[in-house]
């Protein structure tokens, strides 16, 4: 290119040039002021992680549809976690490390409050008894888990017995706790010795007890022979699914062990699942006593039904006791440790690892 070609570039590079420096002349004569309303660059935003919902911040008040549990958004959901032992015998395995252990470590969905009214419990002190679930459920509370009431009624079997009782411990925890998106309230842990009718009665009187304060929460109901749906008392659970309980949002219970309850209990309750709501609100590895050598093949067997039809469950028990059922080896509470394996029986270990099976929320 020849310099007569260079010549119009030269040219618009020399206004260029001039139109830049008067330019910043007129900049410098603005106010400072001025100058420091111009808009600063936006700055990149840190990403902020956030923390992983609580079993309850993610599903809220739970209710029963069709039969299923499902949460605030009508979604079908399994709760796994940990029942209590009795509360007269292990409350010191309850405390601020072993329930935090069970929220974050274990990552449990529930927690059952397991509170005897015979062997020393209950009836021996209604007020100390009463104001340790209250404290149990603000605990369970706090830490963003369901919270079962359990009026473990065992013997006598028949839940009659300790009507009176019933209605005036469900009437206070109802009153208090209504208000709670987490609460359930299981009304007869396993009676035993009595038909399915007089069952079906008692829960019939206590049933409106509870629902006069909380409208909304699930009721569990215990079947006959230990909440088995009547299978230990060679009987099945066509009992119940031909006569239920007059009563809406309501469960029916189921428990088992391991290595006492075969194909027939597990069939009874696989049946069943699909004609009424079902809640599995306790269970073990072993033998009925709690104790005993685990087989976990069986309990396995159980477990994938559950997860398969969105049974919810609760193991037993969350304690130091002697027994192999117990999931904390002895002298473990109250001082723990009750984060990890290391102070866990077999069981233990066993239902801790399938308790940490993400959830399905």
């Amino acid at each position: 290119m020849n310099e007569e070609e260079h010549a119009p570039l030269h040219r618009l590079t020399r206004i260029a040039a001039a139109l830049a420096v008067s330019l910043a002349l007129i900049a410098s004569t603005q106010p400072v002021e001025a100058q420091a309303q111009a808009p600063a660059r936006a700055q990149d935003p840190v990403p902020v992680q956030a923390e992983a919902a609580t079993p309850v911040e993610a599903n809220g008040q739970l209710s029963v549809c069709g039969v299923r549990l499902c949460n605030k958004n009508g979604k079908q959901i399994q709760l796994r976690g940990m029942s209590t032992h009795g509360l007269q015998w292990y409350y010191q395995c309850l405390n601020t490390a072993s329930l935090n252990a069970l929220a974050t470590d274990w990552k449990a969905d529930v927690l059952r409050i397991s509170m005897y009214i015979q062997e020393d419990g209950y009836e021996t002190n209604p007020r100390l008894f009463t104001d340790r679930v209250h404290n149990l459920i603000e605990q369970a509370t706090s830490r963003g888990l369901y919270a079962i009431v359990d009026w473990h009624m065992l013997d006598p079997g028949d839940p009659a017995y300790n009507l009176s009782r019933a209605k005036t411990f469900f009437t206070e925890i109802a009153q208090r706790h209504n208000a709670k998106t987490n609460v359930l309230y299981e009304i007869a842990n396993e009676p035993n010795g009595v038909s399915w009718s007089a069952i079906r009665s008692y829960a019939h009187q206590i049933i409106p007890v509870i629902r006069q304060y909380d409208p909304d929460a699930p009721i569990l109901v215990g079947t006959r022979a230990w909440s088995s749906l009547g299978v230990s008392d060679d009987a099945t659970e066509s009992e119940v699914v031909n006569n239920p309980v007059n009563a809406t949002n309501i469960m029916y219970t189921f428990h088992f062990y391991a290595a006492s309850h075969g194909s027939a209990y597990l069939n009874a309750l696989s049946r069943a699942a699909d004609r009424i709501p079902m809640f599995v609100t306790e269970f073990g590895t072993q033998k009925a006593s709690g104790d005993g050598s685990n087989n976990f093949t069986r309990a396995q067997q159980y477990l994938d039904l559950m997860a398969q039809k969105k049974i919810s469950w609760v193991n037993w028990n969350y304690s130091d006791d002697e027994r192999s059922g117990a999931v904390f080896k002895e002298g473990t509470c109250p001082n723990g440790t009750f984060t990890g394996t290391s102070r866990l029986k077999p069981a233990g270990v066993w239902v801790r690892d399938r308790i940490r099976t993400p959830d399905d929320f």
